[in-house]
């Protein structure tokens, strides 16, 4: 090896790398968030397949979780109706009042009536979806034709 090799190797310092969230996706997902009535259809690529549905705000993804919760029956049912509420309780009191940690952008998505494309032989569907948008590898407006 020679000594011109040797000083770089000694400089590199490891780096932590993390996926960056599309901010395109992330200010749509807050412009969505002043009307939590409205929504998007959307397709997204995930790892693994394809997704489609409709973006929502988080608020609306929110109160439609805590209700498909209040129908659960069970020991403890009662107490998951009070999650959604009391997750982001404290979410706001680790990261302040916007709950999205550093500029207010989001980093979680939401949809409703999802349809996951993948490997298998039928697509799966679900009511509900949530990911971090740092999860995404790409998007776009509308859903398959």
């Amino acid at each position: 090896m020679s000594d011109s090799a040797e000083p770089a190797r000694r400089d590199a310092t490891p780096t932590v790398v993390e996926p960056v969230p599309d901010l395109q996706l992330q200010l749509l997902i807050r412009l969505l968030g002043q009307d939590p009535r409205s929504s998007l259809p959307i397709t997204l690529n995930i790892p693994g397949g394809v997704l489609y549905g409709d973006l929502i705000a988080h608020e609306a993804w929110k109160a439609d979780w805590a209700q498909s919760l209040r129908r659960m029956e069970g020991p403890g049912a009662h107490l998951l109706a009070k999650f959604p509420e009391t997750v982001d309780q404290i979410i706001d009191e680790l990261h302040g009042e916007d709950g999205n940690g550093s500029q207010g952008l989001p980093r979680w998505i939401h949809l409703r009536s999802v349809t996951i494309v993948t490997g298998a032989k039928k697509p799966v569907t679900s009511p509900l979806w949530r990911a971090r948008l740092a999860d995404i590898s790409g998007w776009s407006l509308g859903k398959p034709a």
